[in-house]
């Protein structure tokens, strides 16, 4: 991690500080509100953190300064049984007044005291690029004119503005003390992830290309240095400032290349570094690119084209494709002679077999055992066979809209070089035959093999749940 030499604002966190802010007094760090106003007890009551805080938000942030809170008065008169107007017969008697019931005393009732605010005035806040500002209306006493002054409000006061903030409050806000305390969306530590987060590149030999990550954080690091030097040296106030807004600009960029209303950070060919934010957000992005959907292993694609003859819930495989795509069957010893004959036909005839792994897990390629020592299989080892008639594989065509747009189909090898398959369920995958391509994916274990045949077959999907009605009927020539 990088210790930073003055605290800098996460832009992640840059707006719900600024909204946290307006909840606050500046000077004292408690609510600006509290019980006595009335909109302010419902808001307290709603169980959602994120609805509790724009409910407190509301209220607060128009409220100018912080309210003291009426204390109670300890008026000896006050707490005496009977009141100066003491009525005998008592008709409309005043309730006596009591400051604290004995339930109270013995903290048998939890009593919300008012909060005791300071009565500071509390100036607006206006976030101008990435710093935070404070507007202070000018009482008309003083200038007719209105005048608003403006002080930047610098990351540090912000930090220990959010440090003094109670439990209660912090509760009241809808922020968890342990998990979000507010102070800790200020960076005053700014951790650095290892370098396979931002490998560097091996360019013509000799010359390394480093990650745009790790140029940011050398920058990071070079203002920071910079800055602390130059508060060490105790030179003038402005040149610090500018040393710190440029360690705020780097440590912005570093996680957000994209704000608007904010110059990018380049590279040197002029191209803009790409940020934190960049590499996990959109459709290219870790997410949806990387997790939500990614490139897979024992998979076949080609162009479609119909066949009659084939049942509703098979799928005509080409041969080239089956003796490509396998399955590591395990060995036994029902399966052992027909697993043998496979391994002997080895990797380029077709009911054949691609490795052999052994209970060790080494794998044995039998590109390279033909002919003469073939390999002899013993009980618990695994067979990659070709995949055969009978299979069941899952067959696709996107875009998957439904889940009838993925379903399980038996394998059939084949001649030639497309995927057949029966013309009634061109419906449920909306597929026609004027050059559509489908997917086709193999299970590689028997759980998963299971749940197809239970689940994802052709024929169990006939009835769909969406409309409790068939999705596949007759089509054209069936």
């Amino acid at each position: 991690h990088i210790e930073l030499a003055k605290p800098v604002f996460h832009i992640g966190f840059l707006p719900k500080v600024k909204k946290i802010l307006e909840c606050i007094c500046i000077h004292c760090s408690k609510l600006k509100t509290d019980d006595s106003n009335a909109k302010f007890a419902v808001a307290r009551k709603i169980r959602d953190p994120k609805r509790r805080l724009r409910a407190v938000w509301d209220i607060c942030k128009s409220k100018t300064i912080c309210e003291k809170g009426e204390e109670q008065e300890n008026d000896p008169d006050k707490t005496s049984d009977y009141e100066d107007d003491y009525i005998p017969n008592g008709q409309n008697k005043p309730i006596p007044q009591r400051t604290t019931t004995p339930a109270e005393d013995l903290g048998l009732i939890k009593v919300k005291k008012p909060h005791g605010g300071c009565g500071a005035r509390q100036p607006t806040i206006r976030k101008d690029g990435l710093k935070l500002y404070m507007n202070y209306k000018a009482r008309d006493s003083e200038e007719q004119t209105g005048q608003e002054t403006r002080q930047v409000l610098t990351p540090a006061q912000v930090y220990t503005i959010f440090k003094k903030i109670s439990s209660e409050d912090l509760i009241d806000l809808g922020l968890n003390e342990e998990y979000a305390r507010p102070d800790w969306m200020i960076i005053t530590c700014l951790p650095v992830p290892p370098p396979p987060v931002r490998p560097s590149i091996q360019m013509d030999g000799t010359s390394r290309g480093e990650d745009d990550l790790t140029h940011k954080l050398a920058d990071i690091l070079k203002a920071n240095q910079n800055l602390r030097r130059y508060e060490s040296d105790g030179s003038p106030a402005h040149v610090v400032s500018e040393f710190e807004s440029l360690l705020q600009f780097h440590c912005a960029t570093y996680m957000d290349n994209e704000m608007a209303g904010q110059p990018q950070a380049l590279q040197k060919s002029g191209r803009p570094l790409k940020s934190i934010r960049a590499r996990l957000k959109g459709k290219e992005g870790r997410l949806r690119g990387n997790l939500m959907g990614k490139r897979v292993d024992f998979s076949a694609r080609t162009v479609i084209t119909g066949d009659p003859n084939i049942s509703v819930d098979e799928v005509g495989v080409p041969k080239s494709i089956a003796s490509n795509l396998t399955f590591p069957e395990i060995v036994t010893p029902f399966n052992v002679d027909l697993l043998q004959e496979l391994v002997k036909n080895g990797p380029t005839v077709h009911p054949g077999a691609k490795y052999v792994i052994r209970d060790t897990g080494e794998r044995i390629d039998l590109k390279h055992t033909s002919g003469t020592n073939v390999v002899r299989l013993q009980n618990g080892w695994k067979v990659e066979r070709h995949i055969n008639n009978g299979d069941v594989i899952i067959f696709n065509r996107q875009p998957s809209l439904h889940k009838m747009s993925m379903m399980g189909h038996k394998v059939r090898v084949m001649p030639f070089s497309t995927f057949r398959l029966n013309l009634s369920v061109t419906s449920s995958y909306n597929a026609d035959f004027d050059g559509d391509e489908m997917n086709m994916h193999v299970p590689q274990s028997v759980e998963t093999k299971a749940e197809i045949k239970e689940i994802c077959m052709v024929p169990k999907q006939i009835v769909s749940p969406q409309s409790n009605k068939p999705v596949m009927g007759n089509a054209l020539d069936t």
